[in-house]
């Protein structure tokens, strides 16, 4: 009855190709493929296939000889070609989950012949094991069936190589023999892999912890016993009861890249027992309890029935601006700026129409006064003009002492880019009062529309937090943007950033560089702040150190320079939910007047968040150059938890009340280490909001 299965098996299986003959035969196809690795199949010159069906039976061809030649690498144990292969090729074009012609997997051949690195690494890759095996006894007839075939045919082909006389059949013959001696091998060392093995031990470690207000995050790490065969997927169970009877559900992982799960739809204040199983070829092996034993899903919202501090601001400021647009509906380019057309005629027609306006040229040199430069790149390429000078555009020959008054204004502008000329004309209905500043950022608005008329481009992206200034009187503002398609303009082209340096001719002594130098000199510095200040956190809890300092017309915010975006910080925990229990613990220890709450040791060790708390406060001391005698008087924000979004929160770890802000020549005694700056509080604040 098995041998009928395995040939009825075989026909289901006629499209996968037999595998190489012998090793010798694996090594060559391994050879054969080696430079195909690198490319993909659809690097082929697909002109010179003849129809859509050519390439398709090439492309299958192809994705085949693949196949068999990641099972031969999991039977020669090859861990490096497995991992190359599994690194260049997709699990759907690999045929990873499809059995051969004996029914078998990659991953039944590793985890059998007990080869854990390759297993663990097909289990990464998403591979699974057969589905024929249902049972124990369905696998170990299996194998039997296996080895006494493999047995069979050995006998046959000896006893033909004994009884022929030497010829070319002959020496066929006895390279069919070895291979099938080899497969023999590997049959008989499956079987004894799988009769030796036992069931696992359980999960050596599993962590409970509250995700949200309705689940739980189970983190569960490998057994720790090296003996067992190699564990190809985990069960978590809950129950409300530490019997776990009834069971309230359960879930199988058997993506094993990472070791956890978040339990859904839990009901909020109910205690829930959490236990953790691991699976082998031999079946389910006895449970890990969590610790802590139970946990009961909440947020730290429902210590007071706070609601979200954000909850509806963007609603509110959309319908804010709506309620600005209709009080200025008289403006008569409210409409056509609105709807404005971004099509090549319309660009072409706008900058031919500056070309011939005076002065809406882009400069090739500055004079004394305020200038606007737009910096578009892609890669190591920047966009310049036909004159190999980047676009730069005069705002005024003149700027008052609120000029960074103004710079922070437009920096609120640079979220509106959109609505730039309907900003311009009610500034211009708004000049009847002769206000030097309407008038400045009228010229601003001006200058702006300029440079977005002569690139053709509306999105002028993120402004740099400080112009530049040099000592022949001239302001630079800079705006970055990254262009992540490949576009074409009209007036602008595409040059390398090197070249551009290299070429520039500078009209200035490099004691004394203009801005325009300067700009070149430190564009590389300014392009990686632009990408570094769009990274976003990777999810978790984190301490952040809030640090100002004041100035004459501007407060500013101690930053790190890999992530100016986000306060300096370090990371607490993955989790990044405060569940109402440690919130509750963290007003406790906040309404003492003793920095460090005055509770048993016992109970502080037997609190997670209090351990954890400790290691990342020194750490973020370490980082911000303090020593930790110097925090016993700091304190930590009891307000609320910051919250970005669903993933990232922060607690606060503040100064006393006199050194959250440095006063101007005041003196700070530590000063953080290299990789930190300071920004302009309203530019962090928009830098979050991006």
């Amino acid at each position: 009855k098995m041998t009928q299965q395995m040939r009825d098996l075989q026909l289901a299986q006629a499209r996968k190709p037999p595998g190489p003959s012998s090793p010798n035969a694996a090594k060559r196809l391994y050879r054969n493929l080696s430079g195909k690795f690198r490319v993909n199949y659809t690097s082929f010159d697909e002109g010179s296939l003849v129809g859509r069906g050519e390439k398709e039976k090439l492309r299958k061809s192809y994705l085949f000889q693949s196949n068999a030649a990641l099972f031969e690498a999991v039977e020669l144990q090859d861990l490096d070609r497995v991992q190359e292969m599994l690194k260049h090729y997709s699990p759907e074009e690999l045929d990873l989950n499809t059995p051969n012609s004996e029914g078998l997997l990659p991953l039944d051949i590793a985890i059998m012949t007990n080869n854990a690195p390759i297993a663990r690494a097909l289990l990464q890759a998403g591979a699974k094991e057969s589905p024929h095996f249902v049972s124990l006894e369905s696998r170990s007839l299996h194998l039997s069936t296996l080895v006494r075939e493999a047995e069979q045919r050995v006998n046959e082909l000896m006893a033909q190589v004994v009884n022929e006389a030497p010829n070319a059949d002959c020496s066929e013959k006895e390279k069919q023999l070895k291979a099938w001696e080899w497969r023999f091998r590997l049959y008989k060392r499956m079987k004894a892999g799988f009769e030796h093995a036992r069931v696992p031990d359980a999960p050596s470690s599993v962590h409970l912890s509250v995700a949200s207000s309705s689940s739980l995050q189970v983190t569960f790490w490998e057994p720790l016993s090296i003996n067992s065969a190699v564990v190809t997927k985990y069960k978590v169970e809950w129950s409300c009861s530490p019997t776990f009877s009834p069971l309230l559900g359960e879930a199988v992982i058997d993506k094993l890249k990472d070791l956890h799960f978040t339990i859904q739809g839990l009901v909020s204040g109910t205690a829930y027992h959490v236990r953790v199983s691991a699976y082998n070829m031999k079946g389910w092996g006895p449970p890990q309890a969590s610790m802590p034993p139970f946990a009961i899903p909440s947020n730290w919202r429902e210590y007071d029935g706070r609601a979200p501090r954000q909850r509806g601001q963007a609603e509110a400021l959309d319908h804010l601006l709506g309620q600005v647009k209709t009080v200025h509906q008289h403006c008569i380019c409210h409409e056509p700026c609105k709807n404005q057309p971004q099509s090549r005629k319309h660009s072409v027609s706008k900058s031919l129409k500056h070309l011939f306006h005076p002065g809406s040229k882009f400069l090739k040199t500055l004079k004394r006064g305020l200038y606007l430069t737009a910096i578009f790149y892609k890669d190591d390429n920047i966009l310049v003009t036909h004159e190999d000078q980047i676009p730069v555009v005069e705002i005024d020959d003149t700027y008052s002492c609120l000029l960074m008054q103004d710079f922070l204004w437009l920096t609120k502008v640079s979220c509106m880019w959109d609505e730039i000329l309907w900003l311009r004309q009610c500034v211009t209905v708004s000049q009847s009062s002769c206000s030097c500043i309407l008038q400045m950022r009228f010229k601003m608005l001006l200058a702006i529309s300029q440079m977005q008329g002569l690139l053709g481009i509306q999105d002028l992206g993120q402004v740099f937090f400080e112009p530049i200034k040099d000592k022949q009187g001239n302001i630079l503002i800079v705006t970055l943007k990254e262009v992540k398609t490949n576009q074409t303009f009209e007036s602008v082209r595409w040059v390398p950033i090197s070249k551009l340096q290299t070429n520039r001719k500078s009209v200035s002594s490099p004691e004394e560089p203009t801005a325009l130098d300067t700009l070149l000199i430190s564009i590389q510095d300014k392009l990686a702040y632009h990408q570094r200040s769009s990274h976003a956190l990777s999810p978790g809890l984190y301490l952040g150190y809030l640090k100002l300092c004041s100035a004459v017309d501007q407060i500013r915010v101690l930053v790190p320079e890999q992530l100016p975006n986000i306060l300096c910080h370090v990371k607490i925990r993955s989790n990044p939910n405060i569940s109402r229990e440690e919130w509750e613990w963290l007003q406790k220890m906040a309404s003492m007047e003793e920095p460090v709450p005055a509770e048993p040791e016992t109970d502080r060790s037997q609190n997670p968040l209090f351990q954890e708390l400790q290691v990342a406060i020194k750490e973020l001391m370490t980082l911000v150059n303090i020593p930790l005698q110097e925090a016993k008087d700091f304190r930590l924000y009891s307000q609320e938890v910051l919250d970005f979004g669903d993933q990232v929160s922060f607690l606060l770890l503040l100064p006393p009340s006199d050194d959250v802000c440095t006063a101007p020549g005041q003196n700070n005694p530590y000063t953080p280490r290299s990789g930190f700056l300071t920004l302009p509080l309203q530019i962090f604040e928009l830098g979050e909001e991006r």
